[in-house]
């Protein structure tokens, strides 16, 4: 069958809106209904309806200390220079802090601010005792008791409807007479992977297999938006098997989710399988990466095809199955946290496409300085590495190094204050001493951004880094670094640190069969070269 190729895509903040209007304009976008849970296990989910107190709380008076309850008229006129005396029983009870007041009392006085006293009498010829409290200060009506309703009241509105329960609502409901609660019910989404390449994480594989980890990624989301992710067997570049897995997958989850097979390849069946069984809303939205997302429904669910590229598919999940997820629970999103940064190189992007460009982030001095990690939509440790997206317009070519831009973070402001910035030179030793870092002092990390010793010798000048890691040997002088950062950083207190010696070798072709021994080698005619880029010091 002839491929279907899509030629225009559609500029996202059009994407977002046609989908999202799609679903509301057929009733797909309103709350789901409650469902009972104890109140003990509904922590992050949503009510689904208001919470009003079945009970006051306390529902009796009750002692809010250890001491003595009395009737605060019959404490008048105590003081420093004529105590007054209360019988025990009669006019003064004994309670403990949470004890119910006994009935015609209304004042507790603590137990460190009464002397108890006894008296002795007798009565027809035998010894009794009396025990009775000295005072030496009038109670106040109500004092060190808590009323009926003093914290909740019958009736009374504990939470409203579309709140997201935390730890004290819990206690409040408890203590307002609830054991359950009605909370959305949480949406369900069904991942599936899909690929003949594709084997599950643990099996044995060969080359050419992918282990698939995506739909962990994306049901993990799922679970951090409230959802309840439901991941599908692997399904091979089948039109049929993957057409059955939509139907399938379809009779249990809210929303479909097919990952990977959404371009335009060989083996790429998404679209087809998706307007075969139900409809194509939109195939392609001009982001870079998530190009090839497909938006469908499907008996009257949302599908959504995202590209098989880990990058890809978390950026175009978070842009289209997010919201739906938000809407599902009767919740608004909320919006991400923005930084003002400054930008340490030049970002070139493609015309027609915004981009997400993911970022490193570190506070040098008084400005927070992003640097680009690698754009590849496959390059899963991007977004690892990654504190955060410089949204790059459709309508630009780039941005220039020194552009201040915001950047929408992944990861709080307080932990990128806390970031010591490297740029340069990669060794692994920086692996290690990022490791080290992170193990004495948890609250600090290490960033490090790969541009080559000139470069991290540059972002040092620029003020963009706090460390440079450099290996630039002087031909003349045979000797390393010295000289470059003398000339190139006069102007600045500098401390030069002899991290690490290295050895290198040369890389040959199996079996050396050039019979490369040393240097002396690479000077002979039948000997080809390829060199490490400009710049570099070994």
């Amino acid at each position: 069958m002839k491929r279907k190729l899509y030629l225009e895509t559609t500029p996202l903040n059009e994407a977002i809106e046609k989908w999202l209007r799609r679903l509301e304009s057929q009733g797909f976008l309103k709350a789901f209904p409650g469902e009972k849970v104890m109140v003990s296990e509904s922590l992050g989910r949503i009510t689904a309806e208001p919470v009003t107190a079945r009970l006051s709380s306390p529902f009796y008076h009750s002692s809010a200390m250890d001491g003595y309850a009395v009737k605060y008229q019959e404490t008048f006129g105590a003081s420093e220079t004529s105590p007054k005396k209360l019988k025990l029983i009669e006019q003064t009870v004994y309670v403990d802090t949470g004890d119910p007041m006994p009935d015609g009392f209304n004042a507790v006085i603590m137990i460190e601010d009464v002397n108890v006293i006894s008296s002795r009498f007798t009565v027809h010829g035998s010894q009794d005792t009396d025990e009775y409290i000295e005072i030496t200060e009038p109670a106040t009506p109500w004092q060190n008791v808590r009323v009926i309703g003093e914290d909740i009241v019958a009736t009374e509105l504990i939470l409203s409807e579309n709140h997201r329960i935390r730890h004290v609502d819990t206690g409040a409901m408890l203590a307002g007479g609830y054991v359950d609660i009605n909370v959305r019910r949480k949406p369900k989404v069904v991942i599936i992977p899909t690929g003949t390449e594709i084997v599950e994480p643990g099996t044995n594989f060969k080359k050419g297999d992918i282990i698939e980890y995506n739909s962990r990624v994306l049901g993990g989301l799922v679970s951090e938006w409230g959802g309840e992710p439901v991941r599908f067997r692997i399904v091979p570049d089948n039109i049929d098997a993957l057409k059955d897995a939509i139907l399938e997958a379809h009779k249990v989850g809210d929303m479909v989710v097919i990952n990977a097979g959404a371009s335009s390849g060989s083996k790429d069946f998404t679209s087809r399988a998706i307007s075969e069984t139900g409809e194509v809303i939109l195939h392609g939205v001009s982001i870079k990466p998530g190009k090839p997302v497909i938006l469908g429904l499907v008996e009257n669910k949302p599908v959504l095809g995202i590209p098989g590229y880990p990058v890809s598919a978390f950026i175009t999940f978070n842009l289209f199955a997010k919201p739906v997820i938000y809407k599902w629970q009767g919740i608004e999103m909320e919006p991400p946290e923005v930084l003002r940064v400054v930008l340490s190189r030049q970002a070139a992007s493609t015309l027609g496409q915004e981009e997400f460009l993911r970022v490193k982030i570190g506070k040098v001095g008084d400005k927070f300085i992003a640097t680009p990690v690698s754009r590849g939509a496959g390059v899963l440790m991007s977004l690892v590495r990654a504190d955060g997206f410089v949204r790059i317009p459709a309508m630009s070519e780039g941005i220039c190094s020194g552009s201040a831009v915001n950047v929408e973070l992944l990861r709080t402001k307080n932990e990128i204050e806390n970031t010591i910035v490297c740029i340069g030179s990669h060794d692994n030793a920086l692996d290690l001493l990022s490791n080290a870092l992170k193990k004495k002092y948890p609250g600090l990390s290490l960033s490090s951004a790969h541009a080559g010793s000139m470069g991290g010798l540059m972002a040092l000048k620029k003020g963009e880094a706090h460390i440079a890691g450099t290996h630039l040997l002087d031909e003349e002088t045979g000797e390393y670094n010295v000289s470059s950062v003398k000339r190139l950083l006069s102007d600045r207190r500098i401390v030069l640190v002899n991290l690490v010696y290295r050895e290198q070798g040369l890389l040959v072709l199996k079996g050396n069969p050039k019979n490369i021994k040393g240097f002396e080698d690479l000077t002979r005619e039948d000997v080809v070269f390829i060199n490490r880029q400009a710049g570099a010091g070994t």
